[in-house]
């Protein structure tokens, strides 16, 4: 069995590989398209940040705190965890168990590609930007690091941006827009409930996850329902590609 497992994952190793080199020019395009204007728009948005933030980022804050009791306290403490690594993670690491079983290796690429770049889209922007947090009380959980844009946000929402990909199509589909929503909301709502996040926050995050999925979608193709390429060989143009490199 372990040795079946090995094979397979080399055998993915080598497609991606294949499939990355066809592609890196798009790949790094995006990356900055997606990168840079966020940028931009930081630059923009920094004179609004250094005046207090967005006009309408404390408002809805209180709004939502304005509602705080112990039940809800104990719910959101809990169910926040599940944005990353309660419940994010390990579905991740499950799906991709499971596409790799079915020898779905485009879509295993791309879901991996949009978990993983998301991540490090987050990750650069807090160090870029070094918002602080909201701090109109005392967080009932320990944050350490900076806030624009959410990290469960963008985590959040970049596993169920995929999902829908993956599912378009199917009769999974309309399952997976529900429950992806309510989820998506869901965590949104405990980061501005414990006032770890700005509005602001949440809704950057959302958006960047959303353009980088389709983004990938566009370049990789990889829809496990009347796919456009093959989920295990290279079409015509990407070997094309590697082979006038």
């Amino acid at each position: 069995m372990l040795d079946f497992e090995i094979s397979l994952l080399s055998r993915f190793f080598s497609f991606a590989k294949q499939l990355l080199s066809a592609r890196w020019r798009g790949l790094l395009l995006l990356l900055l398209g997606v990168g840079l204007p966020l940028l931009a728009v930081e630059e923009l948005a920094i004179a609004i940040f250094q005046s207090g933030g967005f006009l309408w980022d404390e408002p809805l804050l209180l709004a939502v705190h304005s509602v705080t009791n112990a039940r809800l306290d104990r719910f959101a403490k809990i169910f926040t965890k599940f944005g990353v690594y309660l419940g994010v993670f390990p579905a991740s690491v499950a799906l991709s168990l499971l596409l790799l079983q079915l020898r779905k290796w485009r879509s295993l690429l791309y879901f991996n590609a949009v978990m993983i770049g998301s991540m490090i889209l987050n990750r650069t922007a807090k160090a870029y930007w070094h918002r602080s947090r909201p701090s109109l009380w005392e967080w009932p959980v320990s944050e350490i690091d900076f806030s624009f844009p959410s990290g469960h946000a963008m985590s959040s929402m970049s596993f169920v941006a995929a999902l829908l990909i993956l599912t378009w199509g199917s009769r999974w589909f309309g399952l997976t827009l529900a429950a992806g929503s309510v989820f998506v909301v869901s965590i949104a709502w405990t980061r501005l409930y414990l006032g770890v996040h700005f509005p602001s926050d949440i809704l950057a995050g959302w958006l960047v996850s959303i353009a980088w999925a389709i983004g990938l979608c566009a370049l990789i193709r990889p829809h496990l329902v009347a796919p456009a390429a093959s989920e295990t060989e290279l079409t015509t143009q990407e070997e094309e590609s590697i082979a006038t490199q």
